[in-house]
């Protein structure tokens, strides 16, 4: 099975581990990523990226010259796409742009004129309701009547795409895997105390962005309700909101148990979490963001979740998006934004140590049997032999 696969989201080496285990599962399987060439990311990081070729076996990662540099909606690739295919002769093309995409538009129309007859795939992470307008109501149209399969990253958005007429097959799925050899328990004193943390303290962690949306003021309020426990708030990231937090967290008298860390490298990111005895993901739905399509958010996955888990970290989440989804009965789940609720979850970890450890337990085991980029590669693969067989 020949496997061409394209997003902005490969740039990145260790977003693509997923498709370079599928490409390993057995014999056969080829599977080919396609990348822009040149890329601004924005957010953290800054400069424009300038990806390379890449090869191991039957794994590659190809750069393709590219049109819009930092807009996944607009992107389309150049001519060389067009060579790529005609010697790939892909079996599965899957585009991880949306239903929208540009791009994916590009190769439904290619794999058309060079008569490859590939099965025609698109990743989606959205999850709210939307209405479209001409042209881009028209380009979702051609992209959704020549779909034959679609990889979903929640169930809300396979419930937005049945609202949208599409009735094909559907795999509910995250589009990136959790490395469970890095992402695993590891004893870290020494940044530990590095951080001023001692065995003594409790500590919460949360690791995003500093942003209204992530509920970061409900989780310090909910924090300051146990003034009388020995907890404090490992705060890993950055964003906007940090100014605000100090200052309510300061009215609230809890002001010197907030341990704030800047973003660090992906790589490192384990290390912080095995310093912590549970993850908080408190997002709380938003009306107030608009695009050209769309209005709104709310959480889509929370990878962060499953990274905790798969270190054996009881995780909290908010019962917003697909967080419930992504916990399952292996963590705690409270109503978005009820500081007294977040409270109580967070007295159910703290008082009983056992309870805690049960809860990790219980999340380590769903995030290795559901989350590893090895498990997701397997059903990704079974869903696209399926796809073939129809």
């Amino acid at each position: 099975m020949k496997i061409l696969v394209a997003s902005h989201s490969y740039i990145v080496d260790l977003n693509c581990e997923k498709l370079r285990v599928l490409a390993n599962l057995e014999p056969g399987i080829e599977v080919t990523i396609v990348v822009p060439k040149r890329w601004k990311p924005g957010g953290v990081m800054k400069d424009t990226v300038k990806t390379r070729f890449r090869q191991e076996g039957s794994f590659r990662v190809v750069p393709v010259s590219n049109f819009s540099q930092n807009n996944q909606g607009l992107l389309t690739f150049g001519t060389d796409l067009f060579a790529l295919m005609q010697d790939f002769r892909p079996d599965i093309i899957q585009v991880e742009q949306g239903a929208k995409s540009l791009a994916y538009a590009q190769m439904i129309t290619l794999n058309r004129l060079l008569g490859l007859k590939a099965k025609n795939l698109f990743f989606t992470w959205w999850n709210l309701p939307y209405t479209l307008k001409f042209p881009v109501s028209q380009l979702e149209s051609y992209n959704l009547r020549h779909t034959d399969g679609v990889v979903v990253g929640n169930q809300d958005g396979a419930e937005v795409l049945r609202q949208r007429g599409y009735q094909k097959a559907m795999q509910v799925m995250p589009q990136l895997g959790v490395d469970e050899h890095l992402f695993r328990p590891q004893s870290q004193p020494e940044l530990a105390a590095q951080l001023g943390i001692t065995p003594a303290d409790f500590v919460v962690g949360f690791v995003g962005r500093f942003v209204e949306e992530k509920g970061l003021l409900t989780l310090v309020k909910a924090l300051a309700n146990l003034h009388d426990r020995p907890w404090k708030l490992l705060l890993l990231g950055r964003g906007a909101l940090k100014e605000t937090l100090l200052e309510q967290a300061k009215q609230w008298g809890v002001g010197d148990r907030l341990i704030w860390v800047e973003s660090v490298p992906h790589a490192d990111v384990f290390r912080y979490i095995n310093v912590m005895n549970a993850l908080v993901l408190p997002s709380e739905t938003a009306h107030q963001f608009k695009t050209l399509t769309s209005s709104g958010w709310k959480e889509q996955f929370g990878h962060v979740l499953i990274e905790a888990m798969a270190c054996q970290v009881p995780v909290i989440g908010s019962d917003s998006g697909e967080i419930p989804n992504v916990i399952g009965d292996a963590g705690l789940v409270f109503p978005e934004g009820n500081v007294e609720a977040l409270s109580d979850r967070l007295t159910q970890l703290i008082d009983p140590p056992e309870s805690a450890r049960e809860i990790g337990q219980r999340g380590y085991h769903r995030a290795i049997a559901r989350y590893t980029n090895r498990a997701l590669a397997k059903k990704l693969l079974n869903f696209y032999r399926d796809l073939r067989n129809t």
